[in-house]
């Protein structure tokens, strides 16, 4: 039986076709110009097509993300903090806290042995503790996103910053690049605010059994550092395709659902 999971982020369409428990394809789009609903048709048929597949052969269509609701094909829609507990709790089955850091959000949720949400705090409300806040530090620096965190390695200073929102950080940023402060030491700071932040949420819900960290910011090398160290744990574990993972949680809830 094939289900297909639709993640609608605020920057990309992720989309995972199921066959019982194997992912059979997992693909991601990039909106440009076109409009939600439009977005989400195109990225779902050209999975379909990578898959040779036809629609008539899915037999159920779940969506999450911000735009899930934008979703018009989808049968039902899953929260972010449902579907990403299931997608966690998937490939790693000791998986108690999940760690979401995407483009414009942050969240921590508590999943129970069965991969079910039991408990959430999140940030929706401010890009601070997310990727986007990262990325627009990183463009004040001059550095692509993966210079950054990789600059972020070969400090040891501790340089705290205050400001919580992108417009004031930024200044703060600017005031330590007119200071002379090396660029390694400024990413550093940059990216320890940002996972005290997602530390604070997490905390919020409890950090326990194995910790699992999704979405974007996996491949921010800096980053994870930084949130291991905010959390004062020995390992995070990362999953292999941490953008979809929300998107194999909703394909996996509706196969679920089906039987």
């Amino acid at each position: 039986m094939i289900t297909a999971g639709i993640d609608m982020g605020s920057r990309s369409v992720k989309v995972v076709l199921l066959d019982g428990d194997k992912v059979k394809k997992a693909h991601l789009m990039l909106p440009g110009e076109l409009d939600a609903d439009q977005a989400a048709e195109k990225a779902y048929d050209d999975a379909l097509a990578a898959a040779g597949l036809k629609r008539s052969d899915v037999k159920a269509v779940f969506a999450t993300g911000a735009g899930r609701k934008q979703v018009a094909f989808a049968s039902e829609g899953i929260t972010e903090m449902t579907a990403g507990a299931k997608g966690a709790n998937f490939m790693f089955p000791n998986c108690r806290t999940v760690v979401d850091v995407g483009a414009e959000e942050g969240r921590g949720i508590k999943t129970d042995a069965e991969g079910r949400a039991t408990d959430f705090a999140g940030n929706e409300k401010c890009a601070a503790g997310a990727g986007s806040f990262a990325e627009a530090m990183s463009r004040a620096l001059q550095l692509t996103l993966k210079e950054f965190g990789d600059a972020s390695l070969k400090s040891d200073k501790t340089i705290p910053m205050n400001a919580q929102c992108t417009v004031f950080a930024e200044s703060e940023v600017v005031s330590l690049i007119h200071s002379a402060t090396p660029k390694e030491d400024i990413a550093k700071a940059v990216l320890d605010a940002v996972a005290s932040r997602v530390c604070a949420m997490v905390r919020r819900v409890g950090i326990e059994g194995e910790v699992v960290l999704i979405g974007g910011m996996v491949h921010n090398d800096g980053f994870v550092q930084s949130l291991k160290t905010a959390m004062d744990v020995d390992s995070i574990s990362l999953p292999e395709m941490p953008e979809y993972i929300s998107a194999l949680g909703c394909a996996l809830i509706a196969a679920e659902r089906q039987h």
